[in-house]
């Protein structure tokens, strides 16, 4: 039996449903000598923005007990460098390119989309988890009429795919909502929760920062819920990410809605991660006799 576990979003199509997340697996081409990406779904690249951005100060990643904090602060080298010095690297794999753009400001995240669109990428993962400085740092993705804003004018000036990643927020049902109306071909949930670590002996926060995203098995529980509630409410799919070390895991995120998953924390313990869980897919398959991946979507809603 050979199941298939192909996946179309909004036109991009995948050969696996897993995909490694944004900031965990660098431009990808970090890993070209030791990880067959010929192999991989798609490639997701780290944070990108208009200017290079030198980032967080350090300490930026901190290890707990189920997962670990990060404070990078979308550092990157801009993307003029990027289209210049890793773009046509990245390309010579043959796989999807989807890149992951963040801006300060409305209009940086319409400029990145218009540049990107005249170049050799499959999708634009939108992240609106980025503090909007025009409204005293607070996280686009809070706001529906801003989250939408923005979607709605990466659309405009992106004529392939449109993923919005979206935060853990209250609302976040409402806020993908918006993203769908306004445009995005599939959200992507949950992005890190935002949490603290202090140094009992220097009786100071750990992180540079101060505060960082927790990501890793910690949040598995609290992305599955999130990804069940908005699952239901759209009509466009959700890609889950959140804890995922493991085909199970991924199988877990596919029942409760998911049509494809992200590989985080676990990427940063193992590179082959996403490789591994693809195949940990394909084995639950054969064993329960399911042999379209579809089959599975949402499928823990029903019983």
């Amino acid at each position: 039996m050979n199941p298939d576990i192909t996946v179309n979003i909004g036109g991009l199509h995948l050969k696996n449903p897993v995909l490694p997340a944004s900031g965990t697996f660098g431009y990808g081409i970090e890993y070209e000598d030791m990880v067959p990406l010929a192999e991989f779904s798609a490639i997701i690249t780290k944070g990108l923005t208009l200017k290079p951005r030198e980032g967080n100060p350090p300490t930026r990643i901190v290890e707990t007990a189920c997962g670990v904090l990060n404070s990078v602060g979308l550092e990157n080298i801009g993307i003029e460098r990027f289209i210049k010095e890793k773009l046509p690297k990245i390309r010579k794999h043959n796989i999807p390119i989807i890149v992951n753009i963040g801006g300060q400001t409305q209009a940086e995240y319409e400029e990145l989309a218009g540049i990107l669109d005249k170049e050799d990428v499959e999708a634009l993962e939108v992240n609106i988890s980025c503090p909007n400085v025009q409204k005293g740092g607070a996280v686009f993705g809070k706001d529906p009429e801003i989250a939408g804003s923005i979607i709605k004018k990466v659309r405009k000036r992106f004529s392939r795919t449109v993923l919005a990643k979206i935060p853990p927020v209250d609302n976040i049902s409402q806020i993908a909502l918006v993203c769908q109306k306004e445009g995005a071909d599939a959200v992507s949930l949950i992005n890190t929760i935002r949490s603290l670590a202090i140094d009992i002996e220097t009786q100071k926060p750990i992180l540079g920062g101060i505060f960082g995203g927790l990501s890793g098995p910690a949040i598995k529980p609290v992305a599955l819920r999130m990804v069940w509630e908005v699952s239901n409410a759209l009509d466009i799919p959700v890609i889950g990410i959140g804890g995922i070390f493991t085909g199970s895991d991924a199988i877990e995120f596919i029942l409760a809605g998911s049509y494809a998953v992200q590989v985080g924390t676990a990427n940063l313990v193992d590179p082959f991660s996403c490789i591994k869980i693809s195949e940990g897919i394909r084995e639950y398959m054969v064993k329960k006799g399911v042999d379209n991946i579809k089959e599975l979507v949402g499928k823990a809603k029903f019983q």
